[in-house]
């Protein structure tokens, strides 16, 4: 604290003449260093000192970084990261040599907008060793959710602030000056000054001692562990609290605001079951003392894996058993097991360039599912691994600009580009095929070595396979990889069946195939662009009609489509009406279908026939995959043959009727998770359909639930499907059921309620009510980050949507909807 002391005079009130900002260089000491994609390494941070005095009031904050250098060459620059929103105050910026007790001072100051880049220029040159730089700097608690930023939150009638982080991906610049790359990890000691006494204070470690200072105090927290600087944290505000122990003695918070603690114990047990899993699966414990997680009510994404300290969304950490729908309660487990994978794969090994997203996000997501099959094997969450993630995986990668999942970075202004499907889904996708070519065990045991190998470090994709050629024997792995890592799109496996001999063509890749049964299942590396295999022997002892059949790909396992020829797709389709094949199988070979048709290789009508076998379908992921490709075929077809819309609306009732029935508007005592998840998504896909019947029951019981919120006539499982039928009636002359929405909305503090009405709203025919919804959304009512959940828009008031955005000014329209990340965890 000494180093932090010597600078309070950094604190003082800046006087006329007093400091040179950045702004008012001397000279330029940045021509060097404009235009790199990446900082020097001729000096390189070791340990933070940071001391914080937010003034949650006036909204801004000032503060004092001293940070241990090592200054690797001889040199005259230190160039790091500092937004151009962050004034530096250049008098405080000096130089300490601890051998030679010399201080510099007064260095030139040039700072590069475009690049975010603070350069200092030295007179004399800085002695190789460890040296101690500080900068004392001022900036703006800002409302865009992102860098150090302002929350709001209603307390006791009350509108309040709290202050939160979120440095990933390019963002504690903004905050204070540092190294603001995942290679440059280093320690951090965080101070925050003149707190108000009552507020709640939170960083990455746990408090090592607090000073009183009469209403204010100042909080001094534990040396953290080396990480990168995106992972650094601070929560300042009120909450409530709920806690835990692992069996190892872990502290584990659920924070939330006052009066909603009970609504994080669903996330507390999660938690806490979730850190015991991970710690057997990589052979290594969970590295910090404790583990917070806070619902923060304005955050742009679902969460943010901060080490020891993650925050998320409301609507992604807390659970209502009263009003919360049970695709609510699998949001929260997905979101927190995501997260807390990163405590290891991205915190504790960290990809050593942003071109490796992947390794992270990829790897967390899929380890989501790993954490939530043991913890609700009922949940059959493997089943819904496809629908969830490699489908729109593939769907993306499938588009005509994608990129690969390994993309080169050249400027922290791309990062956020990569935050998207490609590297979260394609990339688990493409972990779950590496896992089913290698065998569970062996993947586990690779898994583990990778992270013992480089804890505390920074690895590349590379790492990875070279972890995985060692243990699992497979010298050709990157050979094998590399071309699904490094180039964009996926392989289609074109199937036909010529005298009881499969022939195939593609790429390189692993693929799996059975014959009558899973029995006979075949698993091999297809190696030449076209292969044939003889399976008369697999052929011979087949005589069912329903048991003819080959499937390719077994359970989706590989990330790619397949094309049946005529012959081998009838087959498949008499499969699946029998239900000869997996839940996995049969919604894979859906899916495939309608890629297949959106790519001009297979006609609608084939798909619309195909999609007939499916009509008495109940399992949820099948109806799941269903009722997206229900809704994305009458898009286009509204948009194509308008003339044909009365026509597909009745053909898909027709489909869905049937689970209907099966599942009922009300549930049933011993149901399982999924059949509550499918009874939501069959009623609201009929209400979007026009379904007279289910508007018409669903209005009732929504008028009901109106007089009594606790009605059990409207479970909130059925709720977004009510608020849809509801929006069906309204008209511009009687908005009475937008009105009584809109009540909802503003009476209920249960963030899961108000996304749903807000993605019901635009569900109207009518233009001039799309308008008003849409308004809605873009007002202060709405939280920015939900107000993109009012774009989910009828199809009738898509075009009134798409004019609407168009006059919006862009700025104002960025801002609000947190239309960057809005929605990645």
């Amino acid at each position: 604290m000494n180093l932090l002391k010597k600078c309070s005079s950094c604190f003082r009130k800046k006087t006329d003449g007093a400091s040179t900002s950045t702004s008012r260089q001397l000279s330029d000491p940045t021509t060097d260093f404009k235009g790199q994609p990446r900082l020097p390494t001729f000096a390189v941070p070791k340990r933070y000192d940071i001391q914080l005095k937010p003034d949650l009031a006036a909204c801004k904050f000032e503060g004092i970084v001293s940070i241990v250098v090592d200054i690797v060459a001889d040199t005259r620059f230190i160039v790091l990261n500092a937004a151009a929103q962050l004034h530096i105050n250049s008098d405080s910026v000096y130089f300490s040599d601890p051998n030679s007790n010399k201080v510099f001072e007064k260095p030139k100051v040039g700072n590069v907008e475009a690049d975010e880049i603070l350069v200092l220029e030295f007179s004399d040159t800085l002695p190789k060793g460890m040296g101690v730089l500080t900068i004392g700097f001022e900036g703006v608690l800002n409302d865009k959710m992102k860098g150090f930023y302002i929350s709001t939150y209603d307390h006791n009638g009350e509108k309040k602030n709290m202050a939160v982080t979120q440095f990933e991906p390019a963002y504690a610049r903004q905050c204070f000056p540092c190294w603001d790359e995942p290679s440059f990890k280093a320690k951090f000691n965080i101070t925050l000054l003149n707190v108000p006494s009552e507020l709640v204070t939170l960083s990455n470690m746990p408090v090592d001692e607090e000073e009183m200072n009469g209403n204010l105090k100042t909080v001094y927290y534990q040396e953290s562990p080396v990480m990168s600087t995106y992972l650094v944290a601070v929560v300042i505000g009120l909450f409530d609290c709920i806690e835990d122990h692992t069996p190892d003695g872990t502290k584990v918070r659920v924070y939330s605001q006052v009066g909603k603690a009970n609504q994080g114990k669903f996330a507390l047990h999660v938690a806490l079951q979730t850190l015991g899993f991970y710690k057997d699966y990589f052979q290594m414990p969970y590295s910090l003392p404790k583990l917070d997680m806070v619902a923060i009510p304005d955050f742009a994404t679902g969460a943010m894996e901060n080490y020891g300290l993650v925050t998320y969304r409301e609507t992604d950490l807390l659970f209502d058993d009263h009003h919360s729908a049970a695709a609510n309660k699998q949001r929260v487990a997905t979101v927190v097991a995501h997260e807390l994978a990163h405590q290891w794969l991205g915190n504790l090994v960290t990809m050593e360039w942003w071109t490796d997203l992947w390794l992270k996000e990829g790897f967390a997501t899929w380890m989501s599912y790993m954490a939530k099959d043991k913890l609700f094997p009922e949940w059959k969450i493997w089943t819904q691994f496809f629908d969830h993630e490699s489908s729109e995986g593939l769907r993306l990668d499938g588009l005509a600009e994608p990129h690969p999942i390994e993309v080169e970075v050249n400027h922290a202004s791309e990062i956020d580009e990569i935050f998207d499907t490609i590297s979260y889904k394609k990339g688990a996708s493409i972990i779950q095929m590496l896992k089913g070519y290698v065998g569970g065990p062996h993947f586990q045991n690779s898994l583990a070595t990778y992270i013992k190998r480089h804890a505390w470090s920074n690895a590349s994709t590379n790492d990875l396979w070279a972890v995985l050629k060692e243990e699992c024997n497979e010298p050709t792995m990157d050979k094998i990889m590399n071309s699904w890592t490094k180039q964009k799109g996926y392989p289609i496996l074109s199937v036909k069946m010529k005298n009881q001999t499969l022939e195939i063509k593609q790429w390189i890749i692993p693929i799996t195939y059975c014959c009558g049964d899973y029995d006979s299942l075949i698993s091999l590396l297809m190696e030449k662009k076209s292969e044939t295999y003889d399976i008369k022997d697999l052929l011979s002892n087949i005589t069912d009609p329903a048991r003819s059949w080959i499937k390719l790909n077994v359970e989706q396992i590989g990330f790619f489509r397949v094309k049946y020829d005529d012959g081998l797709a009838a087959k498949l389709r008499y499969a699946i009406e029998h239900k000869c094949l997996s839940v996995t199988d049969r919604l894979g070979i859906l899916d495939d279908s309608f890629a297949l048709c959106m790519a001009r290789e297979m006609s609608l009508t084939s798909l619309l026939t195909f999609m007939a076998a499916y009509r008495e379908e109940l399992e949820h992921t099948v109806l799941s995959n269903l009722i997206k490709i229900i809704d994305k075929i009458e898009r286009i077809v509204a948009d194509a043959r308008p003339e044909l819309m009365n026509y597909i609306k009745q053909f898909f009732i027709g489909l869905l009727l049937h689970a209907a029935a099966n599942f009922g508007w009300d549930p049933k005592q011993g149901e399982g998770h999924l059949d509550a998840m499918s009874r939501g998504d069959i009623f609201t896909a009929l209400a979007v359909l026009g379904h007279e019947e289910t508007i018409n029951e669903a209005n009732s019981r929504f008028n009901t639930f109106l007089n009594d919120r606790n009605t059990p006539l409207l479970h909130p499982d059925i709720r977004k499907a009510a608020y849809v039928a509801v929006m069906q009636k309204v008209t511009s002359s009687n908005k009475a059921g937008l009105e009584s929405l809109l009540k909802v909305y503003r009476e209920t503090d249960l963030g899961q309620e108000k996304t749903r009405i807000l993605g019901s709203l635009a569900s109207c025919p009518d233009e001039s009510v799309v308008y008003e919804a849409l308004n809605f959304a873009l007002s202060s009512e709405v939280r920015k980050q939900d107000a993109v959940f009012g774009l989910a828009v009828s199809k009738e008031g898509r075009e009134v949507a798409w004019k609407w955005l168009k006059v919006i000014k862009p700025t104002p329209l960025h801002n609000t909807l947190a239309l960057d990340r809005v929605l990645l965890v």
